[in-house]
């Protein structure tokens, strides 16, 4: 049995809330920077330079790259042989969020009551947080800042086995075409295929912690997501809704097994900036 003291974890959560919310992962610059050099139309070009512009000035002033610092949303992966000493391990993930949020100045976003009060809880908690135990001793946290912008315009829909591949392109296209520029593209979309109604939302939203240099292991699925991107920057909504080549940067897919009657699908659209985080103790 290992022992991990939950105050490290505190630590983790309460550092990388600030970095994630002013610096881009490596693959992401590399693949506005390529987007960039791929538009023609010289609004969509001044559009992908503006964002690579913010995002020098984020990291160079340490200030957010986005206003909407992002809903926490916390992935907890631990191994059964670990022990968690120190005190709560679900309040000190919040804590971390927490004083991550409030130590780094981002705005707080979260409210108490989603219907009637709405009143801010003053520093961005509680985080959703997700658990599953593992084997072995090692545990693993993500991190992910979800902006409402584009997560406002995600969607599932219970589609039947018989829709099949097209059934599944067609609610992808029809989705990002409603979210347009409402949902600041260039987008990293998440796709969820199988599991349950909730399931394929978890899935979707899951699928955004992906690098987006990886894609999915299963050829079928591979190049699923690289007709998908095709169609979608064939729409021609481009950057800010400009109209350009780079409606999205890329589509990431998670599968899962189903119902013999069912095929749940998901689509969580997400900003380009694509905030995330992973770490391992």
């Amino acid at each position: 049995m290992r022992e991990i003291n939950v105050n490290q974890i505190e630590e983790m959560l309460k550092k990388a809330c600030g970095e994630i919310a002013v610096n881009y992962s490596p693959d992401l610059k590399a693949a506005l920077l390529q987007a960039e050099q791929n538009e023609t139309s010289t609004l969509a070009e001044n559009a992908m330079q503006m964002l690579l512009q913010n995002a020098e000035i984020a990291c160079r002033e340490n200030i957010p790259i986005c206003q909407d610092t992002g809903m926490a949303i916390v992935y907890v992966k631990a191994g059964q042989e670990v022990h968690f000493t120190g005190g709560s391990l679900k309040e000190a993930i919040q804590k971390g969020v927490a004083e991550g949020y409030r130590e780094n100045y981002l705005r707080a976003s979260i409210v108490d009551d989603p219907l009637y009060d709405r009143k801010n809880t003053g520093n961005n908690t509680p985080a959703l947080v997700y658990y599953e135990i593992t084997d072995g001793d090692q545990i693993e946290i993500s991190l992910m800042a979800k902006g409402f912008g584009s997560e406002n315009k995600s969607a599932v829909k219970m589609l039947t086995p018989a829709d099949g591949e097209q059934g599944v392109i067609d609610f992808v296209m029809d989705t990002v075409k409603k979210a347009g520029p409402n949902a600041c593209p260039p987008f990293v979309i998440g796709v969820g295929i199988g599991s349950s109604f909730d399931g394929a939302a978890v899935l979707s939203k899951k699928a955004l912690l992906r690098p987006i240099s990886q894609s999915n292991p299963d050829e079928r699925y591979r190049k699923l997501e690289d007709v998908l991107l095709q169609k979608i920057n064939e729409t021609g909504i481009g950057p800010w809704g400009l109209h350009g080549n780079t409606t999205a940067l890329k589509i990431q897919i998670e599968e899962a097994p189903t119902h013999i009657a069912g095929l749940p699908v998901a689509v969580n659209m997400c900003c380009h900036a694509c905030r995330h985080w992973k770490g391992t103790l």
